[in-house]
């Protein structure tokens, strides 16, 4: 995910750079003959990164160029990925880190450390403040509980305890 214009100038370079090797892969005619495949697996690969990094680029541009008049859906596919949210929103209100950091009444780093770590460090009660500080509200939220993941999570919790006590 592309955080910041360094990032997004970074992006767009590395995008240039991937469609002037896969133009340049194209033209190597003697490769494509003596090993098809291994041309093919190369070329895939490099379009593969060149989509993903493209679709970056789209993003971040969808998020500066919003219509701030207008609210902005982003979507969040899971609770591991509010983080990235958070960051989409704070992006797309064109906020900076000291400028919510201002808001929330903290240091910049704290923000900025927030942002590092993917929230990894904020408590709960932070990522709800900084939430309400960037207007994010959930349209929708359903939550799917799989029985089948538990048991598989209290499998390999009691498998990792019977061989911590086996060591100890």
């Amino acid at each position: 995910m592309i955080k910041n214009e360094k990032q997004y100038e970074y992006s767009q370079e590395c995008a240039r750079k991937f469609e002037y090797s896969i133009k340049t892969l194209d033209q190597d005619e003697a490769l494509k003959k003596k090993d098809p495949d291994g041309w093919q697996l190369s070329r895939d690969v490099k379009q593969s990164h060149l989509m993903a990094l493209q679709a970056e680029i789209t993003e971040y541009e969808r998020l500066i160029n919003c219509d701030k008049s207008q609210p902005i859906q982003i979507k969040v596919e899971s609770l591991n990925k509010l983080p990235d949210a958070l960051i989409q929103a704070r992006i797309a209100a064109k906020m900076s880190q000291g400028e919510l950091a201002d808001l929330l009444g903290i240091e910049q780093q704290r923000v900025q450390q927030y942002e590092d770590t993917d929230y990894q460090c904020a408590s709960f009660v932070e990522i709800l403040e900084v939430s309400t500080a960037l207007g994010v509200e959930f349209e929708t939220a359903v939550m799917q509980v799989d029985f089948e993941e538990i048991e598989a999570v209290k499998q390999t919790v009691a498998k990792w305890r019977k061989k911590k006590a086996l060591s100890d």
